[in-house]
């Protein structure tokens, strides 16, 4: 397996966003961007207009995750900007089959996400056609929420679904990721991290993201 991490600017300064990115960017993989409607959860961040121009102008590639209503039409709108990747909710999606194969045939990567009460049976059947599972360790909605231990038993269940497969899916956490949980994440299986207040509220965000990146494969490596 091999370390991701993703800040995600959710709680980083809006009005000065690229600087923000600036801060991290020769030290991340991606930029996670919290996409959210006000409908699928009860919190909005960016408009579509906003999100394509925070894409565009994004020095490293970006992680589009999307927590809307009507995913199946807007997931296609948001592999169409030049996001690298592009994970929806299986809660928001009524075809989730023909969204991946759409993502993926504009060449852009696929995942598909879960909310804390979502059991990982709803998205078994999706593993051989995804690039990225994303287990919510958090409810979706609102960043700097308690990392929810009791997700890594899903964590675990999707590991060993995706090593049975042998291709290679990215297994990503998102929520309450900080230095003292991407361990327990880590052992759990999972290999992509999205962080934000841990990076973001850090006097040193760089420096942050490599003391995860630190733990993380030191974790691995213990395995």
């Amino acid at each position: 397996m091999h370390v991701r991490i993703t800040p995600s600017i959710l709680n980083a300064d809006f009005n000065n966003l690229d600087s923000e990115i600036a801060k991290v960017a020769a030290d991340s993989d991606l930029i996670h961007l919290d996409i959210m409607d006000n409908i699928f959860v009860p919190n909005f961040t960016f408009d579509f207009g906003s999100a394509s121009k925070i894409i565009s102008n994004c020095p490293i590639p970006v992680d589009a995750h999307l927590m809307v209503a009507e995913v199946d039409r807007i997931g296609i709108e948001y592999a169409e900007t030049g996001a690298s990747s592009v994970t929806f909710h299986i809660e928001a999606s009524e075809n989730p089959e023909k969204l991946i194969t759409e993502i993926k045939k504009r060449g852009v990567r696929a995942g598909v996400a879960v909310k804390p009460n979502t059991p990982f049976n709803e998205i078994i059947d999706l593993v051989n056609l995804v690039d990225m599972v994303l287990i919510m360790t958090v409810e979706p909605g609102f960043g700097g929420q308690s990392f929810m231990g009791d997700q890594m038993a899903k964590v675990a269940q999707v590991r060993a679904a995706l090593n049975s497969t042998q291709r290679d899916v990215w297994l990503q956490v998102d929520g309450g990721i900080s230095a003292e949980t991407i361990e327990i994440a880590t052992k759990a299986g999972a290999d992509t991290f999205v962080a934000g207040s841990a990076v973001y509220k850090s006097e040193d965000p760089a420096e942050m993201v490599r003391k995860l990146r630190f733990l993380a494969e030191n974790q691995l490596n213990n395995l």
